[in-house]
C-alpha cells in the first residue's frame, strides 16, 4: 500500500537522521520543507522531497495537501486514559473552594476513582477507554502511554493494564503501559502504608511481570502520598522485573523525587510544577526526560512547570496531557501545545519538538516516532489550510486537523 501526499505547504520535523532527543537551544530548531511531497509505503515513511523535483510514482493513492501543513502525530507520554466514570462533582467542589488535598482527605480524588474502577467490569472499562482512545487519535495522537493506578488492588491494577494491552491490539496506535500501583494508599491500608508497599512489591509486581502487562513502573512521590524513600524502594523492586522507572514528582512540593529518579536512570520525571535549582542541577547530564503537563495546571489552577527555565538551562522537555478523571479530563495534545506556548512561554518550535521527538523519547519510541524520517512509522497530521505552523498554538480553540494518518492509513 502506497500513499502519496503532494503539494504540502510545509512539512514539519523533517530530519534525515533524527536525534533521540532535543535539549536546550536545539529545541528552537524545527527543520521544515516547503512545497513538498511525502511518500508512505507499508506503514512507513518511504521518501520525501520538493514538488519541483517529484518523481513519477505508479500505483499510489494521492492526497492533495495544497495550503496544508503536515507534521508527525503527537506522542503523549503521560496519561491515565483507562479509568471508570468521572469526577465532575469534585470539579464543582473545587470551584466552591475545596482544595485538591481536602477532596482527597474526604474520600475523593484517586480513592474515588479506585472505588468506581473496582466495581466496573473489564468489558465496561474497555468500552469506556476505547471511546477516549478513538477521540485522542482523531485529535492527532499517534503514540500514547497508559498508566494503571486507579485500581489499588492486585486484581483491579491488573484489570487496567489488561485493558490497555487489549486496546493496543485492537487499534493502530502504539501504546506503552506503566504500572502505577503506588498512586495512593487505599482506604484498607490507611495508617499502614508499609503494608500496602509490601502488597505492591510482594504480590502485584510479580503477577504483573509474569503476564507481561507493563513496560514501566511509576510512583506518585508527593507529600501525603509516597516519600523519596518509598520511591527508592518501588523503583528498585521494579528493576528486578526489568521495568524502567518513570515517576510523578514535584506536583505540589519539592521532596527530592527528581534526584531519586535520576539516580535510578528514570526514563522521565513528570509534573515538575514546583522546581528548585537543586532539581535542575540533578537533571543536568542525565538521560532523564522532564515532562510537563500544562493542561493539569490549567484545570487545577496550580503553577505551570517552568519549561522556559528548564530549556534555558540546557535541558530537554517533553509535553503530555496527563489525561485522567480528576485533574485533566482531556487528552487534547493540541491544547497542551498551545498552553505550553501561552502559559509556559515556549516558542511554537519548542512546543512541537516537545510534543513529538521528546515525547517519543519519554516512551522509548525515538527510533520509530516523532519525526519525518525515512523508515519511521507513517503517523501524520494533515492540518486544514492554515497560514503557518505558528497558527496551531495561536488559534488554540479551533480544530485545525483535517486528517490523521496512522501506520500509513487515514483513520
Amino acid at each position: 500500500m502506497k500513499l502519496l501526499l503532494t503539494n504540502i505547504k510545509e512539512l514539519l520535523q523533517v530530519r534525515e537522521t533524527a536525534p533521540i532527543m532535543l535539549s536546550g537551544l536545539e529545541m528552537k530548531e524545527l527543520p521544515t520543507l516547503k512545497n513538498g511531497w511525502l511518500l508512505l509505503e507499508n506503514g512507513l515513511i518511504h521518501s520525501f522531497g520538493k514538488m519541483e523535483a517529484i518523481e513519477g510514482f505508479s500505483g499510489v493513492n494521492t492526497i492533495d495537501c495544497a495550503g496544508k501543513i503536515v507534521l508527525p502525530t503527537w506522542c503523549d507520554s503521560h496519561t491515565h486514559l483507562v479509568y471508570a466514570g468521572n469526577r465532575e462533582q469534585e470539579f464543582v467542589d473545587r470551584i466552591n473552594g475545596h482544595s485538591y488535598k481536602e477532596i482527597a482527605e474526604n474520600g475523593g480524588g484517586i480513592l474515588n476513582s479506585a472505588k468506581k474502577l473496582q466495581n466496573t467490569s473489564e468489558t465496561d472499562l474497555y468500552n469506556q477507554s476505547a471511546k477516549r482512545l478513538e477521540e485522542v487519535m482523531q485529535l492527532g495522537t499517534g503514540a500514547i502511554e497508559i498508566k494503571s493506578g486507579y485500581g489499588l488492588t492486585t486484581e483491579a491494577e491488573m484489570k487496567m493494564l489488561r485493558v490497555a494491552k487489549q486496546l493496543a491490539k485492537n487499534y493502530p496506535i502504539d501504546i506503552k503501559t506503566t504500572f502505577l500501583g503506588a498512586h495512593a494508599i487505599p482506604s484498607k491500608y490507611k495508617g499502614n502504608k508499609e503494608g500496602y508497599l509490601n502488597l505492591i512489591c510482594e504480590e502485584m509486581l510479580p503477577k504483573i511481570a509474569a503476564e507481561g502487562l507493563a513496560d514501566y513502573i511509576d510512583i506518585f512521590c508527593e507529600e501525603g502520598y509516597f516519600s523519596v524513600a518509598d520511591t527508592n524502594r518501588i523503583l528498585s523492586e521494579g528493576k528486578k522485573y526489568e521495568l524502567q522507572p518513570k515517576i510523578h514528582a514535584n506536583q505540589f512540593t519539592a521532596l527530592g523525587g527528581i534526584a531519586m529518579g535520576v539516580k535510578h536512570n528514570a526514563l522521565s520525571v513528570d509534573h515538575l510544577e514546583v522546581l528548585t535549582d537543586k532539581d535542575i542541577n540533578a537533571l543536568k547530564g542525565s538521560r532523564t526526560m522532564p515532562v510537563a503537563l500544562p493542561s493539569c495546571s490549567y484545570f487545577l489552577s496550580i503553577p505551570y512547570t517552568p519549561g522556559r527555565k528548564l530549556i534555558d538551562a540546557g535541558l530537554p522537555l517533553a509535553l503530555a496531557t496527563d489525561y485522567n478523571p480528576g485533574s485533566t479530563p482531556s487528552g487534547n495534545m493540541n491544547f497542551v501545545v498551545a498552553t505550553a506556548c501561552i502559559k509556559m512561554k515556549l516558542t511554537p518550535e519548542e512546543a512541537i519538538n516537545a510534543a513529538t521527538l521528546n515525547g517519543a523519547y519519554a516512551m522509548g519510541l525515538s527510533a520509530t516516532h516523532g519525526s519525518i524520517t525515512k523508515g519511521k512509522k507513517a503517523n501524520l497530521i494533515i492540518t486544514k489550510e492554515i497560514p503557518s505552523y505558528g497558527y496551531l498554538p495561536y488559534a488554540f480553540g479551533s480544530n485545525l486537523i483535517d486528517q490523521v494518518i496512522l501506520n500509513g492509513d487515514v483513520i
